[in-house]
C-alpha cells in the first residue's frame, strides 16, 4: 500500500513547522493536554512512538521518567529537528515508515502515536504490528484527526449566515471510507477516512480492549480568550483512544464466549422461527 512523505516537501515543511511554532494553535491546546491527561505513568518504561515528527513527546517521554523512547518517522526533515533540538542518550530515532515497525528487534510497555494514523492507508496492518510489538498488557495510545473531519471530499466545510458565521458542518460522504485529496500548504496531500466503527472494531478484533475516548472540546474559560474555537462543539478536530492488549489467554477466552453467545442466539432464532411456522401450520389447519 501506499506511504505518503509529504513532510519532506520543503514547501509543506516550512508551512508546517510555522504552525507548529506558534504557542497558540489547535495542537497546543486541546490534542498535546488531551495525550498526555490519558498517558499511564512512564516511570521505567519502553515506549514506541509512531511518527515522532520534531521529538518533542520524545523528549517529554525520557522527561517523565521513560527507560528508553524509540521515535520513528517517514520524514528525513523531521528528525534532523528531532535530533538536533530533542536528542538524548535514552532516545533512539529511526527513518523508516510506521507500516514497517514490524523490523523492530525489541518489545515496549507503551506504544503511542500523535496525529499520524489519518496519513496511514493500511491501518489494520499497523494496528497487527503495535499488537505483536506490546507487552502483555501493554498500553496503545493515539490521536488523529477526527472522522468527521477525515470524511471531508471537497467544497466548503460549513454552512455559514449572511456575516459569515458558522452555522453549522455540512457532512457528507461520512460512510464512504478511503482517500482523500486537500490543499494544505500543497496541493494533493493525501489523508486515509476510516468511520469510528471501523477504528474502534479493528482495535477489537486485534486483540485490544478499548479503555478511553476523548474528544476535546474548548471549556469557556478557553472560549473567552479564542472564542473562535466554538466550532469545535459542531465538528471536534481530534479523536484519541486509549486501548490495552488483552492477555493471549483473556483475548481467546472472550472470543469464544462472543461465540457461545452468537449460537445461542442463533439457536433462539431458529426455536422462535419454528414455534411461528408451528402455529401459522395449526390455524391453517
Amino acid at each position: 500500500m501506499a506511504q505518503q512523505n509529504i513532510y519532506d516537501n520543503e514547501i509543506f515543511f516550512e508551512g508546517y513547522k510555522k504552525i507548529r511554532d506558534k504557542e497558540v494553535n489547535a495542537n497546543n491546546l486541546f490534542e498535546m493536554p488531551a495525550l498526555f491527561f490519558m498517558m499511564p505513568n512512564l516511570e521505567g518504561k519502553r515506549v514506541l512512538d509512531l511518527g515522532c515528527g520534531f521529538g518533542e513527546h520524545c523528549k517529554r517521554f525520557v522527561d517523565c521518567g521513560a527507560e528508553r523512547v524509540v521515535g520513528v518517522d517517514i520524514s528525513e526533515k523531521m528528525l534532523e529537528v528531532a535530533m538536533t533540538e530533542n536528542g538524548d542518550t535514552r532516545i533512539t530515532y529511526m527513518n523508516i515508515p510506521m507500516e514497517e515497525i514490524a523490523q523492530l528487534q525489541e518489545r515496549f510497555d507503551i506504544v503511542i502515536s500523535s496525529l499520524a494514523f489519518h496519513y496511514v492507508e493500511d491501518f489494520a496492518g499497523v494496528v497487527r504490528n503495535v499488537y505483536s510489538l506490546l507487552d502483555e498488557n501493554g498500553i496503545f495510545l493515539f490521536s488523529q484527526e477526527n472522522p468527521l473531519c477525515t470524511c471531508h471530499s471537497g467544497g466548503d466545510r460549513w454552512t455559514r449566515d449572511e456575516n459569515g458565521n458558522k452555522l453549522h458542518l455540512n457532512l457528507s460522504d461520512y460512510g464512504v471510507e478511503g482517500e482523500r485529496e486537500s490543499v494544505w500548504f500543497v496541493d494533493g496531500v493525501k489523508k486515509y477516512h476510516r468511520t469510528f466503527s471501523t477504528i474502534i472494531n479493528t482495535l477489537v478484533e486485534t486483540g485490544f480492549s478499548i479503555e478511553k475516548m476523548i474528544e476535546p472540546l474548548p471549556t469557556e474559560e478557553l472560549l473567552e480568550k479564542y472564542p473562535d474555537y466554538r466550532d469545535l462543539f459542531h465538528k471536534p478536530d481530534f479523536l484519541l483512544i486509549r486501548a490495552r492488549k488483552l492477555e493471549l489467554e483473556l483475548f481467546k477466552n472472550l472470543a469464544e464466549a462472543e461465540e457461545d453467545v452468537s449460537v445461542q442466539r442463533t439457536a433462539r432464532i431458529n426455536d422462535t422461527f419454528t414455534d411461528i411456522r408451528t402455529a401459522l401450520e395449526a390455524r391453517r389447519e
